[in-house]
């Protein structure tokens, strides 16, 4: 196997071993719940899973659009809706969702399995429109904002967030949660549906303050909160137990053994690399860098492991996501003669691209000038999808019904 090849394995391998049917399986011999939950972007494995061991059980399941309804039984019912930017059919989700838990008494109990992108996938707008929301999304979005930012702003401009879902019922609740954030916070995760929720209406206007965001009716609607007009999100949920059963680290553990059983030295830096992707880029750059000429942390031949989650600030409107942008940037900081590599969401789609994300080769500059294409001004313009498209070097997968966040896997002194 070729070192490409080993790399697309890995990441392929690593989906399959920490699938979100493995990750649920310790946790579903229990009591049969009254009734299931599930959203996010692994909402219909989990399901799937969820009803394999209790079987007949009435359940809704909210995941993106395009997801299509594979072996769901009669009892489970599927709603479609929107992400990253949320839209009517969302709103429709996230009435569905807290009608169906609010309808459940005392005594009762819920199952509720959550994974990343049900922010988006279930939106309930409180004291903004729907549109207002999607654009103030939009804006932090645009100016990097950090998933926890977003989150404090989006948990108290909705009727679902910060721990509101879980509010709206009597039923004891038992919330099994996949993280795609960094730190694995279950007040993070999805916006924290279901978890006790310390941030405030003044922390939402600090972050408005701190991108120069106008959003005046959010800012409205922050205000008369922090003045104790509106209630805050609640800060105890004693009905409540959530639990985090994956994570970005079971990820590159799952790709770290799939390596290693080729006969390679695999070795994982952190799973909670933060920062601006380009950045970040030059960081492992860097490390890869020092591998090569020095064995220093580790020694060659290796493949070196890292996840978390990049952040893109938007300067062009070209095609690409945190993974592309990371990959491209990489390329430019290795230069001549860099080394393979591979960049990839778990999810399948980064950003507004349609690839899960790209392939460094040791030519892949050489084959950019040949195609007469200047990595550089890609980069610029936030266009790297474009740019590895072009040179035949996205790796494609579709969604992929997972999300711990991502993947990366830089190869240091691996023969072709």
């Amino acid at each position: 196997m070729n070192t490409r090849s080993l790399l697309e394995h890995a990441y392929r391998a690593a989906l399959e071993a920490a699938s979100p049917a493995q990750l649920l399986a310790p946790h579903l011999n229990g009591e049969k719940p009254d009734f299931i939950l599930a959203f996010g972007k692994a909402a219909l494995p989990m399901a799937r899973a969820a009803l394999a061991a209790y079987p007949g059980v009435e359940t809704l399941v909210i995941a993106p659009g395009g997801t299509e309804n594979l072996d769901l039984p009669a009892s489970a019912t599927l709603m479609l809706s929107s992400h990253p930017v949320p839209d009517p059919s969302s709103v429709a989700a996230a009435e569905a969702a807290l009608e169906r838990l609010g309808g459940l008494q005392e005594g009762q109990h819920a199952l509720v399995l959550v994974s990343g992108g049900g922010s988006a996938l279930m939106a309930a707008p409180d004291g903004v429109t729907l549109e207002q929301k999607g654009a103030l999304t939009r804006e932090l979005l645009r100016a990097g904002a950090d998933i926890g930012e977003i989150n404090t702003v989006r948990k108290h401009l909705s009727r679902s967030k910060g721990g509101r879902l879980a509010a709206a019922t009597k039923a004891r609740v038992t919330a099994l949660l996949i993280s795609d954030v960094v730190g694995d916070d279950p007040s993070v995760i999805a916006s924290g549906p279901t978890v006790p929720d310390f941030t405030t209406f003044a922390g939402a206007l600090t972050v408005l303050d701190r991108y120069g965001i106008a959003a005046p009716e959010a800012r409205q609607h922050f205000q008369a909160g922090a003045d104790g007009k509106v209630p805050e999100t609640p800060d105890r949920l004693p009905h409540v137990t959530n639990t985090v059963i994956g994570s970005n680290r079971h990820l590159l553990e799952a790709a770290q053994a799939y390596i290693e059983g080729q006969g390679v030295r695999a070795v994982i830096l952190s799973d909670s690399f933060e920062g601006e992707a380009s950045e970040l880029a030059k960081a492992h750059a860097a490390i890869a860098r020092s591998v090569e000429q020095f064995g220093n942390p580790v020694a060659a031949p290796v493949v070196l492991l890292s996840g978390g989650e990049a952040t893109v600030t938007l300067r062009g409107d070209g095609v690409g996501g945190r993974n592309l942008e990371f990959a491209l940037a990489l390329l430019l900081s290795l230069g001549e003669d860099g080394f393979y590599a591979l960049s990839a969401g778990s999810d399948g789609v980064d950003g507004s691209s349609p690839a899960a994300g790209a392939f460094l080769t040791p030519d892949s500059l050489t084959r950019a000038r040949a195609a007469d294409l200047n990595a550089r001004a890609f980069l610029e313009r936030n266009d790297s999808g474009s740019f590895f498209a072009a040179l035949n070097d996205t790796l494609v997968t579709g969604p992929s019904g997972h999300n711990l966040n991502d993947l990366r896997l830089i190869a240091v002194g691996l023969p072709d």
